[in-house]
């Protein structure tokens, strides 16, 4: 127990040595260091690690499942479900997955008859039924019968672009962006095998590309390859129905909700019912509906994670595609990486020069409060109220790493680095002049609390030009102490002749500014205020702390002297 508090003991002496060093070769300067370091991390991060980038990608996850605002789903967009159910229901007449296609030509023949706004699949056809060519005929026909209907097509991996036989221009919907559109550049990309399907030409990509860490966010509007502008499905959609497309190549979705928040109906219960004579469900249930042919069975595998689910049916994130191209208020995000670059530097810079000029701890953690509330305020506002999302947590997170780094060294190096001339006896050598003042606060003041007390004791400790430390009686001890609390104690420090005379005339300068102070609040203090002022000769080092106690024991008593005279 004992070698426990004595290495204890050690371990602190060697900290508390370890903070003078500190203070003394780096004082106040740590605070610029320190932001120079985190603006160079700053610009590193943005050039190269994107740490902050990455970071506003799982703030963006946060604030979606918890905003208070959410856009409702769309109810005329309706996604008839090839779900688990359906396949079992549907495998005893026709087998496992994939089921003969005249079943979807059948299904979208009835569908027909109630006049959908559009037909959108999301099952890709990528090769003919060699086993079944009336089938594969029968669905050519039915989709040949429509002018809504919309097809995926698949977009590979580029580098397999140059084993591909398809140039852009062979695909229906596809444009040139410009005039710098390769005319001899190949895409590999998978295309329904029906004549239907590409003389109907409303086919578009339903490739869904996550982040890189594997999430989905984002949902391309289009992709520009070689200069050619390869449509999306939800794009194909829009513009056949007349509506104005988004001007940007690809948007932050505007989630609707966790997954199954659109209107889902089982295909195989649709599907029976309208080959059955007695049919149940509603005759114009899909009347001017947009209405998606997917699948959310675990076993297809058509299941994404986003930022509200981390099992999301892809047919869904197609439809919130959909939704938010047809209303418009997809999320816009400007990079704006010179923005965000400036506010983390005044941020920094700020915070460093608040701690540099040691304008007050309190002021300091009310004003980086204040502005970290504020930027936190901004995101959340953003992705609740309007569609421009706004994040600003990379300046916050920054700001509030620098900030603790540097709330620790302002309190381990706290008392090395106050202005105390008690200290600096204690550090030097030799013998030095001290004078020391004693200021009794009057009772009017005292009232008014201790914020005041601080502030007339921080005005004190600006008037003049000579160096000083002021400090407060509190008297928290009950006992002798309390009947001083309404005290404060001046001290300065005079190694020759000429600091002697400074000191003097600073004397003379605090006193004119307590009077001035005191009269600023409370009119009525000048009378009751009164000080001495005592000098002594104090000497360097371990023996200094004893003079200062003697100094102002003799000046208490001069005071009590004065007072009972």
């Amino acid at each position: 127990m004992k070698r426990s508090t004595q290495f204890t003991l050690k371990l602190r002496t060697a900290f508390k040595d370890l903070t003078e060093v500190l203070a003394q070769k780096w004082k106040n300067n740590f605070y610029l260091y320190l932001a120079a370091l985190f603006s160079v991390l700053v610009v590193f991060d943005s050039l190269v690690v994107h740490y902050t980038a990455n970071l506003r990608q799982a703030t963006f996850d946060t604030l979606v499942r918890h905003r208070l605002i959410v856009p409702q789903a769309d109810p005329d967009i309706v996604i008839v479900d090839i779900n688990e159910a359906s396949l079992a229901a549907m495998g005893q007449e026709y087998g496992r997955w994939p089921w003969p296609r005249q079943v979807l030509g059948e299904f979208l023949e009835k569908l027909e008859e109630q006049q959908p706004k559009a037909v959108v699949f999301d099952i890709l056809f990528s090769d003919p039924d060699v086993y079944n060519p009336d089938s594969d005929a029968y669905f050519d026909a039915a989709v040949a019968a429509t002018t809504n209907t919309f097809f995926p097509m698949l977009r590979l991996d580029s580098a397999s672009d140059a084993l591909s036989e398809i140039r852009p221009e062979m695909i229906p919907g596809v444009t040139p962006l410009g005039e710098h559109a390769l005319p001899d550049a190949k895409v590999a990309v998978i295309l329904p095998p029906f004549a239907s399907i590409m003389q109907g030409g409303r086919l578009g990509l339903h490739n869904i590309d996550p982040d890189p860490d594997g999430v989905v966010r984002k949902y391309a509007v289009y992709r520009d390859d070689y200069g050619w502008k390869i449509p999306s499905l939800p794009l194909r959609t829009i513009q056949a129905l007349g509506l104005p497309e988004p001007p940007a190549r690809e948007v932050l979705l505007n989630w609707r909700g966790k997954p199954f928040t659109y209107r889902y109906v089982t295909f195989s219960d649709v599907y029976f019912d309208m080959l059955s004579r007695d049919k149940k469900r509603p005759a114009d249930e899909f009347t001017g509906k947009i209405v998606l042919i997917g699948s959310t069975a675990p076993s297809l595998f058509d299941i994404k994670p986003t930022p509200l689910a981390k099992l999301y049916p892809g047919v869904e994130i197609l439809a919130t595609a959909i939704d938010n191209f047809k209303h418009g208020d997809y999320l816009r995000f400007p990079e704006g990486r010179l923005v965000y670059f400036l506010i983390t530097m005044a941020i920094l810079w700020a915070t460093a020069w608040g701690f540099y000029r040691n304008v007050g701890r309190e002021k300091i953690d009310r004003l980086f409060g204040a502005s970290q509330l504020i930027l936190l305020a901004i995101t959340y506002a953003s992705i609740n109220l309007t569609t421009t999302y706004i994040n600003l947590t990379g300046p916050v997170t920054i700001g509030l790493a620098y900030f603790t780094i540097a709330r620790l060294y302002a309190y381990v190096t706290g008392k090395a680095l106050e202005m105390s001339a008690v200290r600096l006896s204690q550090r030097g050598q030799g013998e030095q002049r001290a004078l020391l003042m004693l200021i009794d606060l009057p009772e009017s003041i005292a009232i008014l609390g201790e914020k005041t007390k601080e502030q007339i004791r921080k005005q004190l400790a600006q008037a003049g030009i000579q160096g000083k430390s002021i400090e407060r009686l509190v008297g928290e001890q009950k006992g002798i102490w309390s009947l001083y609390e309404n005290y404060l104690v001046v001290t300065w420090l005079a190694p020759d002749e000429a600091a002697q005379a400074r000191v003097r005339e600073d004397a003379d300068t605090v006193t004119a500014a307590l009077r001035k102070l005191l009269r600023e609040y409370d009119a009525s203090s000048d009378n009751e205020t009164r000080w001495v002022i005592r000098e002594g000769s104090i000497p360097g080092g371990a023996a200094a702390g004893a003079h200062w106690r003697a100094l102002l024991a003799e000046t208490m008593l001069e005071w009590e002297r004065r007072r009972s005279s």
